[in-house]
């Protein structure tokens, strides 16, 4: 799944889910070390897991960062 995430640098997310787990995590711009780091950590884990360990995190003075947004997609992707 492709998805453009909102309020942060990042231009485009995509993932994968397979038996419900996360799978292909990968970014389009943003802080490319942080989000490597990030796609590397969820790949595997359970959606609703990943979705409640980055939910909710913010960048600096914005109300979303790009965890906040990967949780969003899956959310959307997974119908929650």
């Amino acid at each position: 799944m492709d998805y453009k995430p909102k309020g942060v640098c990042s231009q485009k997310i995509h993932f994968d889910i397979v038996d419900n787990k996360v799978s292909s995590v990968s970014f389009l711009g943003g802080c490319s070390g942080n989000l490597q780091g990030i796609s590397r950590l969820i790949e595997g884990m359970d959606v609703d897991e990943a979705i409640s360990r980055i939910e909710g995190i913010k960048c600096g003075f914005k109300a979303t960062s790009c965890p906040d947004q990967l949780a969003q997609a899956l959310k959307e992707a997974a119908g929650k």
